[in-house]
């Protein structure tokens, strides 16, 4: 073979190389192969430190990774705050009142008939319309009862002409005192029936008994007026009364003149101030109450009636006193309590109770001015509870405002 090679070089250049490409493949796998082991002890050692720092702070108690354990040994739950609505305690004025609801009834009223018969001509006034005593609000045909007037006054002329004559000739002694009496008689009798006619013909104009509204028309124009007929009804709206039926343990504290505040529902956001006129000595039987009428003058004809309100009599008043809104109250309790904010968690607090009312409540005792109540998500919370205060309602926010600037 090595004299083939000898005979042909280039066939001993061709043997070389497959050699030389083994080698150069042999030192790549060599190195390759230290280079892996290098990286896997790097890593095998820094694994170990890491084990190593592991089991210390596990010897030590100070495990991140480990779940914290309760009293019982089982692993704790992380208890976030609770959102809640707060309120603080203020001063303000608290009333003592008594609500309850009633319809607004006119004290006067009346039916307004026709005195006399006849077509009717005229309609001066409708539904809604505003009308003063005397007031004409219709008319009725009056020729027939003119023509009377005029008959009337005529045979008065004559009769009062007669005596006349009559009184000069009994002067005279000419005339007996009989028929000079029966003449006397007879124009005194002829004048009260001109009058009558004349009072006959204002009947022909229908005027209104009182002044209010024209609450309801019955007739309409051309129609045949019969007399007492109803025409229309008219209901005095200047002075409105309230009747309350009030439970029988009211009654030591309700009296004549007391104020009361009027709320309706057809003028939403506006009081009306009223007076206790007067309050019923009796008591119901059948339904343990007794009646206290309240009047409400004054108010510019926004009142009518019918209207529904609701009414709040007020017998006491106290002026710079501790309240809290009466949301805040837990009325669960056996006792009066709140829950108040004190360190971002709530406290169970006992409180003392004065006058309530439908948005405010007094406090007597356990609470300072400027402790915070909560208002909302009374139901999630406990004594106890971290709570997160969130910023309270709009409306209560407007109340807290409307309180302070009253006081």
């Amino acid at each position: 073979m090595n004299a083939q090679i000898a005979r042909f070089p280039h066939r001993k250049l061709a043997a070389l190389v497959p050699q030389a490409l083994l080698l150069a493949f042999a030192l790549t796998l060599a190195g390759c192969s230290g280079g892996d082991k290098d990286a896997a002890a790097e890593k095998g050692g820094k694994d170990k430190k890491e084990q190593v720092a592991k089991d210390e702070k596990k010897s030590e108690g100070k495990d991140d990774s480990a779940p914290k354990l309760g009293k019982d040994g089982k692993p704790e739950k992380e208890i976030k705050p609770v959102p809640v609505e707060v309120a603080p305690v203020i001063r303000r004025t608290v009333e003592a009142s008594y609500t309850g609801t009633a319809s607004l009834e006119a004290p006067e009223e009346a039916q307004v008939v026709a005195k006399t018969s006849g077509v009717l001509l005229e309609l001066l006034v409708e539904e809604g319309d505003s009308v003063k005593a005397g007031q004409v609000l219709a008319r009725i045909d009056a020729d027939r009862a003119r023509l009377e007037v005029q008959r009337a006054e005529a045979t008065l002329r004559k009769l009062e002409a007669e005596f006349a004559r009559s009184k000069e000739l009994f002067e005279r002694k000419l005339v007996a005192a009989d028929a000079h009496e029966r003449l006397r008689f007879d124009v005194a009798t002829q004048k009260a029936a001109w009058d009558l006619a004349k009072l006959e013909l204002s009947y022909t104009q229908i005027t209104a008994p009182i002044g209010g509204l024209v609450a309801q028309r019955m007739v309409k124009r051309g129609n045949l007026i019969q007399l007492n007929q109803t025409l229309f009804r008219v209901v005095g709206d200047e002075r409105l009364e309230a009747v309350l039926n009030v439970p029988e343990r009211e009654m030591r504290t309700l009296h004549d003149g007391m104020s009361v505040v009027l709320n309706v529902d057809a003028v939403p956001g506006k009081r009306f101030d009223g007076v206790i006129d007067r309050v019923s000595p009796v008591i119901d039987a059948s339904t343990g109450t007794f009646r206290a009428t309240a009047s409400f003058s004054g108010h510019d004809g926004v009142l009518k009636p019918g209207m529904f309100g609701r009414i709040a009599i007020v017998y006491d008043r106290r002026e710079d006193a501790l309240a809290v809104p009466r949301v805040a109250l837990l009325e669960e309790e056996a006792e009066p309590a709140v829950f108040v904010v004190r360190d971002g968690q709530v406290k169970h607090t006992v409180v003392g109770l004065g006058h309530v009312n439908g948005e405010y409540a007094e406090i007597t005792a356990g609470l300072e001015e400027g402790d915070q109540v909560v208002t909302a998500g009374k139901v999630a919370v406990r004594d106890g509870t971290k709570v997160n205060i969130i910023a309270p309602s709009a409306a209560l926010a407007a109340q807290m405002a409307e309180a302070v600037a009253g006081n």
